[in-house]
C-alpha cells in the first residue's frame, strides 16, 4: 500500500488561486467547497480555511451581501500587488545603497 501525501497549505493556496485566475468568476463558498476538490484536489474540509487564509493574506477579496459571502480574485489585481512590492523593495534597495555610501564616506572621512 501506498502512503497518499497531502497538498501543503501552500500548495493549496496557488491551486486556490489557479481556480479565481483561471475562470475569473465570483464564488461562494459552497461553489468552492464543490469546485476545490474536483478540479484541484484540495479536500472539502480545509476549502473553507485555505480561503480565508487567502483574505486575510490580501490575495482573495470577500464581500457580504445579504446573508451570502462571494469570493473573487483577478489576475490584475496580483500583478497589481506585485507591482505595488516591487516599487517598495526597489525604495528599500535606494534607501540602503544610500545609507552604505554615506556609511563608507564618513569611514573615510574618520580615517583620515
Amino acid at each position: 500500500m501506498s502512503k497518499k501525501k497531502g497538498l501543503s497549505a501552500e500548495e493549496k493556496k496557488a491551486r486556490m488561486m489557479e481556480i479565481f485566475f483561471e475562470t475569473k468568476d465570483v464564488f461562494q463558498l459552497k461553489d468552492m467547497e464543490k469546485i476545490a476538490p474536483k478540479e484541484k484536489g484540495i479536500t472539502a474540509m480545509s476549502v473553507k480555511e485555505v480561503l480565508q487564509s487567502l483574505v486575510d493574506d490580501g490575495m482573495v477579496d470577500c464581500e457580504r451581501i445579504g446573508t451570502s459571502n462571494y469570493y473573487w480574485a483577478f489576475p490584475s489585481k496580483a500583478l497589481h500587488a506585485r507591482k505595488c512590492k516591487l516599487e517598495v523593495l526597489e525604495s528599500q534597495v535606494l534607501v540602503s545603497q544610500d545609507f552604505e555610501t554615506s556609511l563608507s564616506k564618513s569611514e573615510t572621512l574618520e580615517r583620515n
